[in-house]
């Protein structure tokens, strides 16, 4: 006999954990989250979980760390509950930018995030566009990485915009640039840029033509902006169009961001619901897509042992 299904949410967006619940026809299962006075989590299930397939939806999103150490004690509560199996919904992977060692002497913090996931009692992961797919090698359980790529494909598809280019801020996004691209048949161009230090990009040069054409800009991770600046200067020295579009599946925006995403040439950036928006304002032409449909759908699948591939291709 099958299994039953309980979601559960953390704190980092239960906004989105109920529209997956609402997607589903399912109420959020009942969990205490609180704090010791010394800044210490608590978590407490307040119904029966044994022997129920278990979905914890928690971005791992600021406050990176106190995200993810919650989301590990309710993995480590859900296991010692005696649930049938627990699957990590994870719409944003914090950490996904430490996957390899660019110096000597560094982490790879991915990777150790993977093992803490794994070894806390996750059998499972689901999230969305990691910043590099070989992260899902760092797993020794299933990982489902879905994509919102045909998501805001199909917007900026809606809103019948001529002479576009598909623009990639680095070679390390073609990728993921070709296949937007693809979608909306348009062209693409290639910014190559460098770190000189620590949180800090310099753009080269920029491959493509782009001159008279409506730039989109497509990034998996928008946190302070900088290098979507980069990128906007280089496209306007290179005589693009004046109207330019920025896209990204999550929109870690910090107050960097703000005053970058606003400037004039901008109409309008394009992000998703996989962490919290900022707050109303902050971003003039802001527009967030939901993909809470895409995560509802991918967990009624694993809970029915459904192909998930076939939501995409």
């Amino acid at each position: 006999m099958k299994n039953g299904m309980k979601l559960f949410a953390g704190t980092g967006n239960r906004p989105l954990a109920e529209a997956i619940a609402g997607y589903l026809g399912l109420q959020l299962g009942e969990v205490s989250i609180s704090r010791f006075s010394d800044g210490e989590c608590y978590v407490k299930f307040c119904e029966s979980v044994r022997g129920v397939d278990a979905f914890v939806i928690q971005p791992t999103c600021p406050p990176v760390d106190t995200n993810l150490v919650e989301l590990l004690i309710m993995i480590d509560a859900l296991k010692r509950a005696s649930a049938a199996s627990i699957t990590a919904v994870i719409p944003y992977y914090g950490y996904a930018r430490q996957e390899k060692k660019d110096a000597p002497r560094e982490p790879i913090t991915a990777k150790l995030i993977a093992d803490i996931l794994t070894v806390a009692g996750a059998n499972r992961i689901v999230t969305m566009d990691l910043h590099a797919g070989a992260i899902q090698g760092f797993f020794n359980i299933p990982v489902d990485h879905l994509t919102a790529i045909p998501l805001i494909s199909s917007y900026i598809k809606e809103k019948g915009l001529q002479n576009i280019v598909i623009v990639s801020t680095d070679e390390g996004r073609v990728k993921t640039v070709r296949q937007v691209s693809s979608r909306l048949g348009a062209p693409i161009a290639v910014g190559y840029k460098y770190h000189p230090e620590h949180q800090k990009t310099e753009m080269t040069h920029l491959a493509g033509d782009v001159k008279g054409k409506i730039p989109i800009i497509v990034e998996d991770i928008i946190t302070t902006g900088g290098s979507i600046t980069e990128c906007i200067d280089a496209l306007l020295e290179h005589d693009c169009s004046p109207e330019i579009y920025v896209a990204a599946t999550h929109g870690v925006l910090t107050e960097a961001s703000f005053d970058r995403l606003n400037r004039p040439e901008i109409k309008e950036v394009i992000i998703t619901d996989t962490v919290p928006a900022p707050p109303a304002g902050m971003i003039e032409r802001l527009r967030v897509l939901s993909v809470a449909p895409l995560f509802g759908e991918a967990v009624r699948r694993v809970h029915e042992d459904l192909s998930i591939t076939s939501l995409f291709y």
